[in-house]
């Protein structure tokens, strides 16, 4: 919990269909109001005899808001997990949903980008599932719910600080009031589905279009160019790599070029084979890239 508007609205609304549950809220050491901010969370949830830890993160040097984020639940992953939690709820809400589609959109992502914020799931470094049980407010209902309480909130200042591609996103909304935000959470939560059938339909296809012996893969691609992408995404990421989409796009371009190409390590080429009906099948096969020799 940051001590927000969103996430002290969540405590309340816990407190009300939870048995048991504890809270952590984190302090990033970013800025001198964070210590603050905790004690909130940690007055409150006194107040409401619910059990409560702050922890302390370091916040390592590059993206600020990635590196927070990666600390953040790095930390509440092991706290859950020395407590014996089965989850993590985290206060996400339609508007942050709409926020990250379009973020997403601006970015040309594939369909699982555009899915957003699932409503559970797991993040990098954290072992613990997190759950979204707010996908379906909007952020002014949350803090109606914290006002009609009485309920003291703390305003992170980085809310509003233009330098963030979230905040630039939340005001453009918040200024055209022809777009439909929980609309476009919908949408999101439809992609979402959307995205669960192709991976399911994927799956049943791997066993008849993809093989293996050792190191090796193949693939025999089909009329669907996203197929082609999705699958070629999967068996990367059993070799151990993860190539943006946008380079699996080209790769496919040469591919159906009848040109080879390496990507994040792996050789990629397409051969023949002969079928039984004499007409030669494409395959693209796939190899750790051989070491390169020593000049």
């Amino acid at each position: 919990m940051s001590g927000g508007p969103d996430s002290m609205a969540m405590l309340l609304l816990a407190r009300d269909v939870l048995d048991d549950f504890e809270v952590a809220t984190v302090d990033h050491g970013l800025r001198a109001e964070a210590a603050r901010e905790c004690r909130l969370v940690a007055d409150l949830c006194a107040k409401l005899a619910v059990p409560c830890t702050v922890l302390e993160v370091r916040v390592d040097e590059g993206n600020l808001q990635q590196e927070a984020r990666r600390a953040r639940y790095a930390a509440l992953g092991e706290w859950a997990g020395s407590r014996d939690l089965a989850a993590v709820l985290t206060a996400h809400h339609a508007d942050d949903q709409a926020e990250t589609l379009l973020m997403r959109l601006n970015r040309g992502s594939g369909l699982a980008g555009l899915a957003g914020i699932r409503p559970k799931g797991r993040v990098e470094g954290c072992d613990v599932d997190i759950l979204r049980p707010l996908l379906g407010f909007r952020r002014a209902e949350l803090r109606a719910i914290v006002e009609q309480a009485g309920i003291e909130v703390a305003d992170d200042p980085s809310n509003a600080d233009q330098a963030f591609e979230r905040v630039r996103i939340r005001q453009a909304l918040a200024q055209a009031d022809w777009i439909d935000t929980a609309g476009i959470a919908q949408s999101a939560a439809l992609l979402a589905d959307a995205e669960e059938f192709l991976a399911a339909q994927l799956s049943e296809s791997f066993d008849t279009l993809c093989g293996n012996d050792g190191e090796r893969w193949w693939f025999y691609p089909g009329a669907s160019r996203f197929e082609n992408i999705e699958m070629l995404a999967v068996l990367f990421a059993r070799m151990g790599a993860n190539p943006a989409r946008s380079e699996l796009d080209r790769l496919v371009d040469r591919l159906e070029d009848g040109k080879g190409a390496n990507l994040s390590g792996i050789l990629v080429r397409p051969v023949t084979d002969p079928s039984d009906l004499g007409i030669d099948v494409v395959r693209w096969n796939l190899e750790p890239e051989p070491p390169r020799r020593a000049g």
